[in-house]
This record gives C-alpha cells, sequence and structure tokens, in this order.
C-alpha cells in the first residue's frame, strides 16, 4: 500500500495570469431642480426669499454637522484617536436585515443577504481574505557537488484579517506559509497580485528594504497596494502564524475597503454542512471554492510535520491557498486551510485547521511584541548550547516533550549560568512554543544579546519531565563559532 502524500499549499513560482480586480459602484443620479413657477417680483419676494435661504442653510448646516458626527461613530472614528479602526465583517443573518434599497450598493448588499448562498459567502469575507508574498533563502548543493549556493526562493500563500490594534492590523496565516521568510508582502482584496513575487524578490535583493504603497521598481509589475509585512508570532508545532502590517503603510482607500473576518465555531459541524473556501489560488489572487465537510478529527503527516483533529473538505484547495479560510454559510471562519492528499488519483481532500483549536493560539500570538530580525550577526543572542531534534519514537517511548534536545551546555554560557543543564529539553522562548532545534535558532534571531528573556525547560525527574521558567540574559557569539 502506498504511503498518503500530504501537501502543504503554499505555491511557488506561480505563472503569470489575470486576476480582476474590484468594481467601481454606479454614481447616484442627480437631483434636478424644480420651481414654483410663481412669477411675481419685487422687494417682498426676495426678502422672503433671502429668509427662506437663511433657514434651508440653517437646516441644511445642522443635518451636515449631524450626519458627519453619526458617521464618524459609525466608523469607529474619534477626534481624539490617532488610529483608524476596522470594521468587522457582517454574518449573513446580520446582513439580511441590514439591506439599504438607497445605497449605490444596494446591488451587492441584496447577494449578501441571501443566507445560504456561496454568491453571499463571498461578497461578504472577500474583504478580509490577503494574499502573502514571501522571499526565502534556500541553500542547494554546487553544480561540481562542493559545498552549497544559496539562491532566492519566492512562494504565495493566503491570510485572513483577524484582529488589530493601535498600529497594526493583524493577520493569521500558517506557519509554513511565512516560515524562513526574509521579506513579506501583503496584498488585500481587490488588488492585482500578479507580479507580487518578482516585487517582493526585487525588494529582498534590495540594499534598501523599505517598502510600501503602491511601488514598482525597474523591470517588475507595479503591484497595487502591496505592503510590507512582519512576522508577530508563530506556533510551528500548530502550523499557525500571525503577521503584522503597519497601517500607515496601508493606502486610505484599502483601509475603507478592508473588514476584520468573523470567526465562528468548529465545534458544531457535522458532516455533510456545505462550506465555503477562499485564497490566493495559484498566486494570481483571491478565487472561491465551494463543498462540504466529508470528515472530522482527520489526522495526517506532511513531509516536515504531523498534524491532528483536521477538517476535511472536498471543497478545491489549490497551491496558494494555505492559510485562507474555510467558511460556513453564514460568512464565519470556522477553519484554515492547511493541506490537502496531493496524488494524481486523489481528488477533493483538503485540510482546514478547526478555528476552535486555533483561536487561543491566535489570540496568544496577537499579544505578542512585533520583532524585527537582528540583521548584524555578532548582536545576535546567543545562549551557549548545542541542541537535537527529538524523534516521534523518543517522545512517544520516554514520554518527552516537543522541543530542543540539549546536548551540550557551555560552560559560562548564558544558558548555564540561568541553571540550564545537558538533557533538559527547551519547550517555549520567551512565550513562544519550541517544536525542535532549527525552531530555536529561527526564534533567537530576533533578540539582541544583552536581552533577558524567559525560557520554559523540560527536566527529567525520577523519570517524569517537569517544566520550569528561568531567566536567560543572552550572551554574544564567540567569535571561535562565526
Amino acid at each position: 500500500m502506498d504511503t498518503p502524500k500530504y501537501a502543504h499549499y503554499q505555491v511557488h513560482q506561480p505563472q503569470a495570469g489575470n486576476y480582476a480586480g474590484g468594481s467601481i459602484p454606479p454614481k447616484k443620479p442627480r437631483k434636478t431642480r424644480t420651481s414654483n413657477g410663481n412669477g411675481n417680483g419685487g422687494f417682498g419676494r426676495k426678502a422672503a426669499t433671502a429668509v427662506s435661504l437663511a433657514v434651508i442653510f440653517g437646516l441644511v448646516a445642522g443635518v451636515v454637522f449631524q450626519g458627519v458626527n453619526m458617521a464618524a461613530d459609525k466608523l469607529g472614528v474619534n477626534s481624539n484617536s490617532s488610529s483608524t479602526q476596522v470594521e468587522k465583517t457582517q454574518t449573513l443573518t446580520e446582513t439580511e436585515d441590514s439591506t439599504d434599497s438607497s445605497s449605490s450598493d444596494s446591488a451587492v448588499k441584496n447577494i449578501v443577504a441571501e443566507s445560504g448562498t456561496v454568491a453571499g459567502v463571498a461578497q461578504a469575507t472577500m474583504s478580509s481574505i490577503v494574499a502573502i508574498t514571501s522571499v526565502s533563502v534556500q541553500e542547494i548543493p554546487s553544480f561540481f557537488g562542493y559545498g552549497t549556493r544559496q539562491y532566492q526562493s519566492a512562494g504565495s500563500g493566503s491570510g485572513i484579517i483577524v484582529g488589530e490594534n493601535d498600529d497594526e492590523l493583524l493577520i493569521a496565516t500558517n506557519n509554513h506559509v511565512v516560515s524562513g521568510a526574509t521579506t513579506l508582502t501583503v496584498c488585500f482584496a481587490g488588488s492585482d497580485v500578479v507580479g507580487a513575487e518578482e516585487e517582493t524578490q526585487a525588494m529582498a535583493s534590495s540594499s534598501d528594504s523599505s517598502f510600501s504603497g503602491n511601488t514598482g521598481s525597474e523591470g517588475d509589475a507595479d503591484v497595487e497596494n502591496a505592503v510590507s509585512a512582519k512576522i508577530k508570532g508563530t506556533d510551528e508545532e500548530n502550523d499557525l502564524a500571525v503577521i503584522a502590517v503597519e497601517k500607515s503603510d496601508i493606502p486610505e482607500e484599502t483601509m475603507k475597503e478592508i473588514k476584520i473576518a468573523q470567526l465562528g465555531s468548529s465545534d458544531d459541524l457535522v458532516v455533510g454542512e456545505q462550506v465555503v473556501a477562499i485564497g490566493n489560488a495559484l498566486g494570481y489572487g483571491q478565487s472561491v471554492t465551494s463543498g462540504w465537510v466529508s470528515a472530522l478529527n482527520r489526522d495526517i503527516s506532511t513531509e516536515d510535520s504531523e498534524a491532528s483533529g483536521l477538517i476535511q473538505t472536498d471543497a478545491a484547495i489549490n497551491p496558494g491557498n494555505s492559510g485562507g479560510a474555510l467558511l460556513n454559510m453564514k460568512g464565519e471562519v470556522i477553519g484554515i486551510n492547511a493541506a490537502k492528499y496531493a496524488d494524481s488519483q486523489v481528488e477533493g481532500m483538503g485540510y482546514a485547521i478547526p478555528i476552535s483549536k486555533a483561536e487561543p493560539i491566535l489570540e496568544e500570538l496577537m499579544n505578542r511584541e512585533t520583532r524585527d530580525k537582528v540583521e548584524d550577526s555578532s548582536k545576535v543572542g546567543y545562549m551557549g548550547i548545542k541542541a537535537a531534534d527529538l524523534t516521534t519514537e523518543a517522545i512517544q517511548m520516554y514520554n518527552m516533550p516537543a522541543g530542543a534536545f540539549l546536548t551540550e551546555v557551555t560552560e559560562g554560557g548564558a544558558a548555564d549560568k540561568a541553571g540550564i543543564k545537558k538533557g533538559d529539553i527547551i519547550v517555549k522562548l520567551d512565550g513562544q512554543k519550541v517544536s525542535g532545534k532549527d525552531d530555536l535558532v529561527s526564534k533567537l534571531q530576533y533578540y539582541e544579546s544583552g536581552e533577558t528573556i524567559e525560557v520554559v525547560i523540560a527536566r527529567a525527574d525520577s523519570g517524569e519531565y517537569k517544566e520550569q521558567t528561568v531567566e536567560v540574559t543572552l550572551g554574544s557569539k564567540p567569535a571561535s563559532d562565526n
């Protein structure tokens, strides 16, 4: 029997394609003036007209002033606030009662009000889904077999706007979409994302990596509304991540359109329930597919990880859909698309992380401080340890927790001074779960020498591993190790 081939669905190097952006709503018809037909002239008529105009002016001014205040309250704008608040998407049951036939967008709202339709779900939620482009550095063996050489690799994935703070818009995605990324960009709904990979690669290659707004480097496509993003926090074990975009980098027109997704509950899902998947399929921009929940609580193994308790769906999940939303027919997010069964003989077996499992993890990641990777390698925090990955067999046989197993602790180093010993397992670094050696090294790249952070270790005690928290003041990497 062949081993099942499960694959994450982040797409690399997509071919060029066409993607249609948003539409321009029709203009409201201009109202025509009517006259009373009275031809009488004279001073009395002029005086009456002047008085009438004064009264009308006062009424109009009052109405406009009140209207501005109401609009400001509705949009969450406070004259004393320095940040713009983003609205949430509405569930279809909420939108059904809010249809305004006088609005120029009434046609769209009428579609949204059709509870239970795929078109309604798409219209209600599209503004909360984003396209993510990442650039990472890969190593391959040299042509002659001696050593390795590095090259930049661009990939595309998806994300869901799940929150905000005063300065940032917060986006949930899969860890494998952003893992190892040196540069990240985000395109919002209605943007043309074709050329985003080339643009992001140009940013990564440039000595000046700052980027915001609508920019195009020479020879590269202009990517409308693409903005730079930073990793806020990751959970490799559960394949989840949160990235942050500075609100000040997002064009004003885009800020008016985007919304925060409504999170539902995956606990009440039943097999056979209809669902909708939205994501950046093939890196072309947002696309919509629909299907059914075909199974619950599925366990799978990919090339580099294992996952359990997943939602299985036959809604098409394609390369680039990773990190996108699986939605119920109310327009609520009930899963984060992560993988599919990849085989030429198999169709319609995609998998999503249940939102009820993901939500508390995302909440913790959203509350973390957004950090920049330390560019100067001589300033990167150093613990003075050597670590190894634990095998699945060892974890199960000895009831060991997942983490970075320490094979050596340098005497007098930062870890040694904090009381960490050989044989300990680092399970958390500054509140973040550590899944293994590479994950620990990756996380340390965001901390400078001299910083004091909390490290959770598991230590064997009478055959049982018990956790304890220690404070480690990071040192500098010795010159001999460079």
